[in-house]
């Protein structure tokens, strides 16, 4: 009977896969820099165009930068194979997975709601569709890419294999991993469009709970201009 393969030397029998950390450390930055450069077209869309998004626009908005934060999550951690007893590589992609679904749920019912005949859609479309359907399929792509990522992920030590848990609990607690400047950059980068984001849907909802179906300015700044005209609240779009 033969005994089993330490799995390091399961490892060495495909040298192939010895790069696959560092592809797959530079694919998790792309896909953070991917969703920061469709948060950036959208804020263009608003602030350039001069168009105005509604509920439904914000939740994808968020759902995306979830899907980012998966992204990040494993790019952090990336040193360890798990956290809590939980799989990193799982739990960073299963963020991703879920919050494209939700943001999946989101753009098709924003599709479905203007698919009739004659339905101009809501805001112009941008190369040829509106973007609550590039919404879609960016949320497509992110399930899809994940979903690849979570089968090629052989080895969940990205930037630190002298890291991996071999070593005892607390030992393994002890090592600190320096992120590449890069990964900061990209961390501040993200950081900044997110705290955009959230200026940009304060003016725009300013104290109220809800926005209205098809907003046409910002409301903060008509409150601040005339504190009477405080408008109807109305349900999400």
């Amino acid at each position: 009977m033969s005994t089993p393969k330490d799995p390091q030397t399961i490892h060495r029998e495909h040298p192939a896969w010895k790069i696959w950390p560092s592809i797959e450390f530079a694919i998790l930055h792309f896909c953070v820099f991917a969703i920061c450069a469709v948060l950036v077209g959208a804020l263009w869309v608003q602030f350039v165009a001069g168009e105005y998004p509604c509920p439904l626009c914000l939740l994808q908005r968020m759902a995306m930068i979830l899907t980012a934060i998966g992204s990040i999550f494993v790019i952090t951690h990336g040193h360890y194979a798990r956290v809590q007893g939980f799989s990193v590589m799982g739990l960073g992609y299963g963020i991703s997975i879920l919050s494209a679904l939700v943001g999946l749920m989101i753009s098709t019912r924003q599709i479905l709601l203007h698919i009739t005949p004659g339905d101009a859609g809501y805001g112009s479309p941008v190369f040829g569709m509106h973007l609550y359907t590039w919404a879609a399929i960016v949320f497509l792509v992110v399930i899809s890419v994940s979903g690849v990522m979570l089968i090629f992920g052989r080895v969940p030590i990205l930037h630190c294999p002298e890291c991996h848990a071999v070593e005892p609990g607390p030992n393994a607690k002890n090592k600190y991993v320096r992120l590449s400047w890069y990964s900061w950059c990209t961390f501040w980068i993200f950081g900044a469009i997110i705290f955009i984001n959230a200026l940009a849907t304060f003016a725009e909802s300013g104290f109220h709970a809800f926005l209205p179906d098809n907003p046409t300015s910002y409301r903060l700044f008509d409150e601040s201009s005339n504190p009477e005209s405080n408008g109807g609240d109305a349900g999400p779009h």
